[in-house]
C-alpha cells in the first residue's frame, strides 16, 4: 500500500470510488434530564447504545460526491492510497476546526478492498502528517451508523469524544 499526495489524474478516480457503506449496527443516543430543587440543579445523563439492526442497511455517503473535488481544495491535506498502482482510497484532513487538532473528515476505501488494512494505513499516515504540523490530537468524523468506521477507530485506540445527533 502506497500512501501519497494526490495527482491531478487521481481526482476522477477518487470521485468514482463507491462512497456508500453497509452497516448492521447503529449507535443510539438517549438523553435523560432531571431537575433538582434549585433551578440551577440540572442533571443530564447521556447514554449511548450500540444496537444491532434487524438487517444490514446500505448508507449513503453524507457529502455530495459531485462536490468532492471542490471540497478537497478546502482541506488541509488529502492523502491517497494506491495498491498495485491503482488508486483505491483516500483520507482528507483539516487543521482549522480546533486548535492543535487535526480532523479527519473523510476516509473512503474501494468496496472490494475494505478490511484489508488500507484504512488503517491512511489513518496512521494522517497521524504522521498531523504530528509534522504540530497537532497532537486527531479527531475522526463519522456517522453514528458507520459501524465499520467506529470499529476501525476503536481498534486504532480512538475514544468517543463527542456526538452531534444533527450534524449529518
Amino acid at each position: 500500500i502506497e500512501i501519497r499526495p494526490p495527482t491531478s489524474a487521481d481526482i476522477p478516480k477518487l470521485v468514482d470510488i463507491d462512497h456508500d457503506y453497509v452497516s448492521d449496527h447503529v449507535w443510539q443516543m438517549e438523553v435523560q434530564q432531571e431537575s433538582g430543587q434549585k433551578p440551577t440543579d440540572l442533571r443530564v445523563e447521556i447514554i449511548f447504545r450500540q444496537l444491532k439492526l434487524p438487517r444490514s442497511v446500505r448508507v449513503a455517503y453524507p457529502r455530495s460526491v459531485t462536490e468532492l473535488a471542490k471540497d478537497w481544495k478546502d482541506r488541509s491535506c488529502l492523502l491517497v492510497a494506491a495498491f498495485q498502482g491503482d488508486v483505491v482510497g483516500y483520507a482528507s484532513m483539516m487543521l482549522t476546526i480546533a486548535p492543535h487538532t487535526s480532523w479527519m473528515t473523510d476516509l473512503v476505501i474501494m468496496r472490494r478492498l475494505r478490511r484489508q488494512g488500507i484504512a488503517s494505513a491512511l489513518v496512521l499516515a494522517g497521524q504522521d502528517w498531523a504530528r509534522h504540523k504540530r497537532c497532537y490530537r486527531m479527531m475522526m468524523e463519522m456517522q453514528p451508523k458507520n459501524y465499520p468506521a467506529i470499529c476501525l477507530a476503536q481498534k486504532l485506540g480512538y475514544d468517543l469524544c463527542g456526538y452531534n445527533d444533527h450534524y449529518f
